[in-house]
């Protein structure tokens, strides 16, 4: 799939089939976040690849914003470290993430935001690190139509050279 088509395409995947994702996918989607650029290089990241299934459940009973974490074959945690520009850094890395499981027939969605404290706790996760988002991937349990997107216009939302100049 070409990038373009992945980021025209991708929609948020809350239901997912008793499927297991191959080791290999799972280690490109990781490999996408973990090259991704950061601001200096600092890679402010960290990726907690969970397979087990009952920590799995686990995570979506404390996931209050998306209870659906525990259907899916693997979930991905993503603590990030205390400097400036870590929630930006990491949201980088989540988008790469994101697209490259679509490109594999996988679907995902971010989950949660920051103070996932229990979370943090369950995964053992050091003082220094905060949860900011729980990312479920599985192959999705029906089929998406791909690119039926509710989105404002580009006119809407795009300007040539200063605000209010329409972008054609």
């Amino acid at each position: 799939m070409q990038v373009f088509d992945a980021v025209r395409t991708v929609l948020a995947v809350r239901n997912y089939q008793d499927k297991p994702v191959p080791p290999d996918i799972v280690r490109r989607i990781v490999e996408a976040g973990r090259l991704t650029a950061s601001s200096m290089n600092a890679q402010p990241w960290h990726f907690i690849v969970v397979e087990n299934r009952d920590t799995i459940r686990e995570l979506g009973r404390l996931a209050q914003t998306g209870p659906y974490v525990a259907q899916a074959a693997v979930a991905v945690v993503v603590a990030i470290e205390e400097t400036r520009f870590a929630v930006s850094d990491a949201s980088r890395a989540i988008q790469s993430m994101i697209l490259t499981a679509w490109s594999e027939g996988l679907g995902s969605n971010w989950v949660g935001f920051l103070g996932l404290a229990e979370i943090k706790s369950l995964l053992r996760l050091p003082d220094d690190l905060d949860v900011l988002a729980i990312l479920p991937f599985g192959y999705p349990a029906q089929a998406h139509g791909q690119g039926k997107k509710q989105r404002k216009s580009l006119s809407e939302v795009a300007h040539r050279g200063r605000f209010g100049q329409p972008f054609e």
